[in-house]
């Protein structure tokens, strides 16, 4: 087997399927590349067995179709050096000899066989397909992926929720400090479904819609999916198990609101939380009718920081904690020049809005407030 490749395109094509294999790996042939030529079309595929992802290129000269299992961190350090050039990779199908040629050399090693690849899982005969707007995607990750838990404990809440209705998708996010809800109502899937999203996939589903445009088609069934977005075709399983009732967990009376410019509340709290303690990250709001003043202490060294910033507020003076770290995440995650923070007590927890929504856009962000001793 022989095929020329874009020295360019061929790296890139590897560096965005080299996100879904693990660095250490329990089947040794998972350390791979699957490379496979059909007529004038390469694919370049990744696995952790979990998540398999394609890339796809077109190749501009080939001899024979097949497939080859390569080691990804050598052609990936390979290609990383010689990535302005054009390739020609010839392959004893027999040996499984691989010989790289460029301008001025070659790479000479053994690859693997192909046939010791684990196949991609075959769908269930039940599945659900939704086309879906590449930047609706997007949207829907970009403001859930944040919130998500890193906590093992509880798997399910390690994954971005997917809660398909007729009309728009609900993107749902949670840590149990803080929970995201995002609809995005852009496109209409039609039909109703739900799924629990990996954050691995999800992080690589990002990756990708960076690169493409146009629609994503996901296929799915009760226990994973599959994304098709141009170039890339990414499959992954599902984490089991019943999500939280997230809409149970948004406050629905919270009377006492205070709209602030995103910008300036977000910057006093990067110099306030360094004084914060590190154990807790408590920074104090204390709520007037035209300011808040944020307040932060680490009894342990001594150090305590304050810092005034104007708002327009309706309710009862307040003091209330939170983490502040928390607090700047979602800050950041706010794509609006002003926020509304809505309260009810110090007891009960906060929510975030955008002073604008985005049309086809509804974005909630809820935090817990924290003691204040």
């Amino acid at each position: 087997m022989k095929f020329n490749v874009e020295g360019k395109t061929f790296q890139q094509q590897l560096s965005a399927v080299s996100k879904v294999i693990n660095a250490k790996n329990a089947l040794s042939i998972l350390d791979n590349f699957l490379l496979k030529v059909e007529g004038d079309r390469l694919s370049i595929t990744g696995s952790d067995q979990e998540n398999v992802m394609t890339a796809y290129m077109t190749i501009t000269e080939s001899e024979g179709d097949g497939a080859i299992a390569v080691s990804a961190k050598r052609l990936l350090e390979i290609t990383k050096e010689i990535s302005s050039q054009p390739l020609t990779f010839y392959i004893n199908d027999e040996t499984k000899e691989i010989d790289i040629r460029f301008l001025n050399g070659h790479f000479n090693f053994m690859g693997v066989d192909a046939t010791e690849y684990p196949a991609r899982r075959n769908q269930e005969a039940e599945q659900k397909t939704m086309m879906l707007p590449a930047s609706m995607v997007q949207k829907g990750i970009d403001n859930t992926l944040f919130a998500v838990s890193a906590d093992t404990v509880r798997p399910i809440m390690t994954g971005i929720y997917w809660d398909i209705h007729e009309n728009d998708v609900t993107f749902v996010s949670s840590d149990t400090h803080k929970l995201v809800r995002y609809i995005n109502s852009e496109s209409a899937p039609g039909f109703t479904g739900s799924f629990i999203l990996p954050s691995k996939p999800a992080n690589i589903l990002k990756s990708i819609i960076g690169k493409e445009d146009g629609d994503v088609k996901i296929v799915f069934d009760s226990k994973g999916a599959t994304f098709e977005l141009g170039d890339y075709l990414l499959s992954c399983l599902f984490i089991n198990g019943n999500y939280p009732n997230y809409n149970r967990v948004i406050p629905q009376e919270n009377p006492f609101e205070m709209t602030i410019d995103r910008v300036s509340l977000l910057t006093a709290l990067r110099r306030v939380s360094i004084f914060a303690a590190k154990s807790s990250n408590l920074v104090v709001l204390d709520i007037q009718p035209n300011e808040v003043i944020l307040h932060a202490q680490d009894l342990d060294y001594g150090t305590s920081a304050e810092e005034r910033v104007n708002c327009s507020y309706e309710g009862n003076t307040m003091t209330i904690g939170f983490n502040g770290q928390f607090m700047i995440e979602i800050l950041n995650n706010l794509h609006d020049d002003s926020v509304v923070f809505k309260l009810s007590d110090p007891g009960r927890p906060g929510i975030y809005t955008p002073l604008q929504q985005q049309e086809g856009e509804d974005v909630v962000i809820i935090q817990m407030p924290m003691q204040v001793l």
